[in-house]
């Protein structure tokens, strides 16, 4: 038989819910107020259900937000990979920088990125947390870097080139954008400062 979604609760029978639906709901709560400042009442709130639903679905407090963190790599960084396989690393590092404004600026969604605020926790509570971001972004941070080292390989980027170091220029410019959405920064705002880092961009 089909399972049934998203219905209406039946009296004397658990309420049933979407995890997919319930999980977008977590994800805005926590890109919104960050790990430490998303209370479980917070998330069961947004995402309709009581704490026994949560934890029977999902696990504990961090195991959702693992679960969210996922769900946002899915949805709102596929850029990225887009990204990395533009032909040229100017165009590497383009793709990358106007997909981050879009997601960062969405009119939709939270600003800012889930990654740098899951990273900015601080507490013992968030202590795992902080280090599954943190490994999550050395992962993304080792696949820009042999990106860069293909193109200075393919002759795309001056021989005396630094890969890990144009690497690292990226990922600043993303994670300053990141905080400056968040606070508030226009669009316009942020893609001056796009401009600005392609403008010193290596040729050939």
């Amino acid at each position: 038989m089909e399972a049934v979604a998203c219905t209406v609760p039946v009296k004397g029978r658990p309420r049933e819910f979407c995890p997919e639906t319930a999980l977008a709901s977590a994800l805005r709560v926590f890109w919104s107020k960050g790990y430490e400042g998303a209370s479980l009442t917070d998330l069961t709130e947004a995402m309709g259900i009581g704490r026994p639903s949560l934890y029977a679905a999902f696990g504990n407090k961090e195991a959702l937000f693992r679960s969210a963190l996922d769900l946002y790599e899915r949805e709102k960084l596929s850029y990225i990979a887009l990204a990395l396989a533009a032909p040229t690393s100017r165009e590497v590092a383009e793709r990358l920088l106007h997909g981050a404004l879009d997601s960062q600026t969405s009119s939709c969604e939270p600003h800012g990125c889930l990654g740098v605020i899951g990273s900015m926790a601080c507490g013992s509570e968030a202590e795992g947390v902080r280090a599954e971001v943190i490994a999550r972004r050395a992962s993304s941070h080792a696949a820009l870097v042999a990106r860069m080292e293909r193109a200075r390989d393919e002759g795309d980027l001056p021989a005396k080139a630094d890969p890990a170091g144009l690497a690292r220029f990226l990922i600043a410019i993303l994670q300053g954008m990141a905080v400056q959405a968040g606070a508030g920064a226009s669009r316009e705002e942020l893609a001056q400062l796009i401009d600005t880092g392609l403008a010193i961009w290596p040729g050939r």
